[in-house]
C-alpha cells in the first residue's frame, strides 16, 4: 500500500473520530438536594468503593440521548409496596423527603420498568435511598427484549460479591448511595426492558427506590 493510500486512510479515520466526537454531548440529569455532607469512612463493608469526594463527572452519549424511563410502567416482585407506589419509581422526582420513596419486603426484590419499545440505551442512574448514607446489597441490573428476561438478557451492573441472590457473583462494587444517584454506563445496549434487583442494605432487610432514570435513543 502506498504512503498516500495510508495518510489518505488515516485522514478519513481522523475525520470520522472528530465528527463522532462532535455528536457526543453530555446528558442532562436533574440531581435532588443533599440530604447530608459528606460520606463515612468507617462503613465496615467489603468491596466498597471510595467516595469520589467532588462531583461525578459529566457524561457523554449521542446528542437526542433523554431519559426514556420517565412516565413508562413500571412492574416490581412486591407488588404492595409497604411504603408508596410503584409508579413514583419513573416520576421523575428525586427527592429523599417522606412520602417520596417506595419501600418494598424484605430478601431479593426487583422493578421492571418497560421502555414499550427497543432503546440504544447509553446510561442508567438510580437512586434507592439518599436521606442517609446507606449500602444497598446485591444491586444487580439487567436488560432484555422481553419481560421474562429470557431475551438477550445482558447484566450491565452486579455487586452481588457472593452470588447469594443466586444471578451470579458479581465484581463490581458496593457503593455509599448520595443525591448523585448510582451512574452505570450501559454502554449502548439495545433493550425494551430494564430490571434492577436489591437485597437489603446496611441499615436494615427492606429495599428502597425513589428513582429510576434510563438514558437512551431510537
Amino acid at each position: 500500500m502506498s504512503l498516500r493510500k495510508i495518510f489518505t486512510i488515516t485522514l478519513f479515520s481522523l475525520a470520522a473520530i472528530s465528527i463522532s466526537a462532535q455528536d457526543m454531548v453530555p446528558i442532562k440529569i436533574d440531581l435532588p438536594e443533599p440530604m447530608f455532607v459528606g460520606t463515612p469512612t468507617n462503613l465496615s463493608i467489603p468491596n466498597l468503593e471510595k467516595p469520589l469526594g467532588e462531583p461525578r463527572p459529566p457524561f457523554l452519549a449521542p446528542k437526542g440521548t433523554s431519559n426514556i424511563a420517565l412516565g413508562k410502567s413500571i412492574s416490581s416482585t412486591d407488588e404492595f409496596p409497604i411504603i408508596g407506589e410503584l409508579e413514583m419509581i419513573t416520576d421523575g422526582d428525586k427527592d429523599a423527603d417522606e412520602g417520596y420513596f417506595v419501600e418494598l419486603g424484605p430478601f431479593t426484590q426487583h422493578v421492571t420498568v418497560d421502555l414499550e419499545k427497543q432503546y440504544n440505551i447509553y446510561a442508567l442512574v438510580v437512586w434507592h435511598y439518599h436521606k442517609q448514607p446507606r449500602v444497598y446489597f446485591d444491586v444487580i441490573v439487567q436488560m432484555a427484549d422481553d419481560p421474562d428476561f429470557t431475551t438477550n438478557v445482558k447484566t450491565i451492573f452486579n455487586n452481588d460479591i457472593d452470588n447469594s441472590s443466586g444471578l451470579g457473583k458479581g465484581s463490581d462494587m458496593h457503593y455509599v448511595e448520595t443525591a448523585e444517584g448510582k451512574l452505570i454506563d450501559a454502554k449502548g445496549v439495545k433493550a425494551r426492558f430494564v430490571r434492577l434487583y436489591s437485597k437489603g442494605n446496611n441499615s436494615n432487610d427492606l429495599n428502597h427506590y425513589i428513582e429510576v432514570a434510563v438514558y437512551g435513543k431510537e
